[in-house]
């Protein structure tokens, strides 16, 4: 079977999720179990985002809106962009492969960071891109200015995550500003914002993306409604881009991409401020505690503008990882970035990070 696959799949390295809850169970036959592993609103979804969930039940029978209309027409103006300049995906992750597909040939070269975000990697790879690695900088943020230098007459797209998965950092304006500037017109630039409302809560620098959409005919900025709305499962992203760009990535988007459901709820969800207010100012606290606990048991963390946190424990990732699953507390190894001695901790709910911080205490025998 192996001679009827296209060469460039047999090389890729298939993305592995944070365990689910339930998958844990099972294993360590345990009854409560808790998920700070995959980013997630540890508060579930607004309470309006319920509702319009419920009320559209009755309809599932029916296809969704195949172009998001009234989504599209509420965000656009959420945003100040037009509605032409809005396309929308089965999460932001769609979004990234539509953009591959659209814009980049085989042998064309991508640019991405190392570590970063796996499935920039992944869908290039898929597309038999070619790839240019970049490390991050000593103080874990992406060194634009390599990126920039190693920008080639093959380049067709440089990847952002900004901030930054798995490691929470951000560029500022500045550094991005410098970093459009005299960047060739035929290199699009893919910004990831996916954590954009939490850093953009925490910090006064923290560029928006979507602010330079006008001037950057070649950018294009995706968003996510799956960290700060609380709708990782019904996966729904959004990209913005000039309306030439994303006219040519609905020629291959797929129809019906975004389903029923997760439109309403999507738009229930913009409409509810204060659920987004309450989870941003409960990751910001909370996420000062962990920094505090860390400090006092001599663990190096990574000042993180998200939801989670890197953290040095000091010991082999996977053994601190599969003994706080005995303990049922799921988090992220970062074996697969290469931060062999870090684990990946989301902000839960405060009992959540309270019941995470005494097991890892109990693993390492810190205080």
């Amino acid at each position: 079977m192996e001679n009827l696959v296209r060469k460039n799949i047999l090389n890729i390295k298939h993305y592995v999720p944070g365990k689910p809850i339930e998958e844990v169970r099972r294993e360590f036959d345990l009854e409560d179990v808790i998920k700070l592993a995959s980013n997630e609103n540890c508060f579930g979804p607004s309470p309006l985002a319920l509702a319009a969930m419920r009320k559209s039940l009755k309809t599932v029978n029916r296809y969704p809106d195949a172009s998001s209309f009234y989504l599209k027409k509420k965000l656009s103006k959420m945003l100040g962009v037009r509605e032409d300049e809005l396309i929308f995906g089965n999460g932001s992750d769609e979004i990234i492969g539509l953009a591959i597909r659209t814009f980049v040939n085989d042998g064309d070269e991508v640019i991405i960071a190392k570590p970063t975000f796996l499935i920039y990697e992944i869908a290039s790879q898929i597309h038999n891109a070619s790839i240019k690695l970049v490390p991050l900088k000593a103080d874990l943020k992406h060194d634009l200015k390599a990126m920039k230098n190693a920008v080639s007459a093959k380049t067709k797209m440089v990847f952002i995550a900004n901030p930054d998965n798995p490691t929470g950092t951000f560029v500022t304006t500045d550094e991005l500003e410098e970093f459009f500037s005299g960047l060739p017109a035929n290199v699009l630039v893919f910004l990831d914002e996916a954590y954009s409302e939490f850093a953009a809560y925490g910090s006064n620098y923290y560029p928006n993306g979507i602010d330079y959409i006008k001037k950057m005919p070649n950018l294009i900025v995706s968003r996510s409604f799956s960290k700060a709305y609380g709708l990782a499962g019904l996966r729904v992203g959004y990209g913005v881009a000039n309306s030439p760009v994303i006219s040519y990535m609905e020629r291959v988007r797929d129809p019906f991409n975004v389903n029923l459901l997760a439109q309403e709820a999507a738009l229930a969800a913009l409409d509810d401020k204060l659920f987004l207010r309450k989870t941003l100012s409960h990751v910001n606290k909370e996420k000062k505690k962990l920094y505090s606990v860390f400090q006092r048991m001599g663990f190096r963390y990574v000042d993180s503008a998200t939801n989670f946190v890197i953290v040095d424990v000091e010991d082999d990732c996977k053994k601190v990882f599969t003994a706080l699953l005995k303990e049922g507390v799921i988090v992220r190894d970062m074996k697969a970035w290469g931060f062999d001695t870090f684990i990946r901790v989301t902000i839960g709910t405060s009992s959540e990070n309270a019941r995470f911080v005494k097991a890892l205490k109990k693993i390492t025998g810190r205080k």
